[in-house]
């Protein structure tokens, strides 16, 4: 690869870094919230849709805004407007009486700017003169897992080190990643492909087996984030250990196996047919659910939660590098509708086991949600049948 676009891809890095803190630093707080403002599981489970559901919306309205300002303005836009949700958490719940109204107009900005993150960032890496593309967005992909676990760690400590009441701390210090690597952005060369929107909407969407990519990136999605955005609060208040414990056991693990997984599968991508593994790996993360909600071991019900780390961790960067290699020409289109896709799993996954852990406990929220990896199985199957 050319050399003046390594500091493209670090960019590109830390992009997905800031996604990492987004997605992950506020459920680490939910205990706080539970306990300082009296919310009930769904209130909790609501936040995690409302991140998502912007996400979605953001998904919708990227393809329009890269038209307009092109990838590069773009990938500086939301790192923009991810710092700006951070600091507006920590200043709204200071200052307006409804303190989850604060929480939600917080969590819009620096969703939106999340959303536009996961469409512009994989094709600024796909679009890079470079080889083995699987293997780079694996890797690209991984530094969301180490993101996690560095924001879950990082968190957990401000918090211990801090306490409950100096939880505002905690956004402030995560925004300064996103208005570093805006300016970082802002200086490295990007490649600007050309468009032909209408031939590739043509070409997508008049292919069965795009919309099976559609249903593995909401399957992978609801599987991915049901487990990592509830861990925290499953292992203090379902398993009864300390949050410190807690967070480094559940999601902190979680994250550190995914990465792991995420290594491996750049490393052997290019010799793993990617509907064998995604079947097989679809299938353990089922039992890790159902270990998960059938279980009150700790030990076991930890050690099911981190192992489903690594079951889940090629399923969004595998469907994305599979989907290049299934439709070439398919472009910012085709990356928007599949992170979507992505997005709208990642926020009726959650928010569903939190509905239902309110009407029968966090176990069964756990357990209904195993449905999400059977479907990538029952797709796996009809997608290999189409493909023969």
């Amino acid at each position: 690869m050319n050399n003046k676009y390594k500091k493209t891809k670090l960019a590109c890095y830390g992009g997905y870094t800031v996604q990492a803190v987004i997605n992950n630093f506020l459920p680490i707080l939910f205990v706080i919230f539970k306990k300082e403002y009296n919310l009930s599981y769904e209130s909790l489970g609501r936040l995690i849709f409302i991140n998502f559901f912007v996400q979605i919306f953001a998904d919708m309205t990227t393809p329009f805004i890269v038209k307009r300002i092109g990838f590069k303005k773009s990938a500086v836009l939301c790192q923009g407007l991810a710092a700006l949700g951070l600091v507006l958490l920590a200043v709204l719940t200071g200052v307006i009486s409804n303190t989850y109204l604060g929480i939600v107009i917080a969590v819009v900005f620096y969703a939106f700017g999340s959303g536009i993150v996961e469409v512009v960032i994989s094709p600024i890496m796909e679009y890079l003169p470079t080889e083995n593309k699987a293997g780079n967005m694996a890797v690209l992909h991984s530094f969301y897992c180490w993101g996690q676990s560095f924001t879950i760690l990082v968190t957990t400590l401000i918090v211990k080190l801090s306490g409950y009441e100096m939880w505002r701390l905690v956004p402030l210090v995560w925004a300064v990643i996103p208005l570093l690597n805006m300016f970082f952005f802002a200086t490295v060369p990007v490649v600007e492909p050309k468009s032909t929107a209408e031939e590739k909407k043509k070409n997508l969407f008049a292919d069965k087996k795009f919309y099976y990519l559609i249903l593995f990136m909401i399957a992978s999605g609801a599987s991915e984030i049901a487990m990592s955005q509830w861990a925290s609060i499953f292992a203090q208040n379902g398993l009864k250990i300390s949050k410190f414990q807690g967070d480094l056991l559940g999601p902190c693990a979680f994250g550190i196996f995914m990465g792991i997984g995420r290594v491996l599968y750049a490393k052997f991508s290019d010799r793993i047919p990617y509907l064998k593994i995604m079947t097989i790996c679809s299938a353990f993360t089922a039992v890790c659910y159902f270990v998960v909600g059938f279980t009150g071991n700790p030990v076991i019900s930890l050690t099911a939660c981190a192992l489903c780390g690594i079951t889940v961790s090629m399923f969004w960067p595998g469907t994305l590098s599979f989907a290049v290699k299934t439709f070439p020409m398919g472009g910012t289109l085709m990356f928007s509708v599949l992170a979507l896709s992505g997005d709208l799993g990642c926020s009726s996954g959650p928010w569903l086991l939190g509905i239902i852990a309110d009407k029968t406990g966090l176990n069964s929220g756990f357990t209904v949600c195993a449905v999400f990896p059977l479907v990538i199985v029952l797709v796996a199957f009809l997608f290999s049948k189409e493909k023969n």
